[in-house]
């Protein structure tokens, strides 16, 4: 019973062209999110493409090879954003810290680093 189910398993996945292209033990690395701007690129295409495939009302194992593929891109999107988003809250610390003491200049120079990034994030 065990080898018949991984059979159809392997079977199945094997049928699905976006998968069988995979080779065993190797991952897609899916497109690089360099920098933020890259990344909130890729976040937003690539949910769109997911939402696409996801709104349809039956999905085939070629459509779910699809998704496969492209969850490695929004990996590394969020990834990137998060890192981002870590060094945002620590330039932003920067900012609080300059108007708690008054200091005007670590306000503005950290306060410019910082929406720079923010406005990337979120236009």
């Amino acid at each position: 019973m065990k080898t018949l189910a991984l059979t159809a398993l392997l079977t199945a996945l094997l049928a699905t062209p976006a998968l069988a292209e995979e080779k065993s033990g190797e991952h897609f690395e899916g497109e690089p999110s360099g920098t933020l701007a890259e990344a909130v690129a890729n976040f937003s295409q690539y949910n769109q493409q997911l939402a696409d495939i996801l709104a349809k009302d039956e999905l085939t194992m070629r459509e779910i090879g699809e998704i496969h593929i492209l969850t490695y891109t929004l990996e590394n999107a969020l990834e990137k954003i998060s890192e981002e988003v870590e060094e945002m809250a620590e330039v932003l610390e920067e900012v609080h810290l300059g108007s708690e003491t008054g200091n005007i200049e670590r306000v503005r120079s950290n306060g410019e680093i910082y929406l720079e990034s923010a406005r990337t994030l979120i236009p």
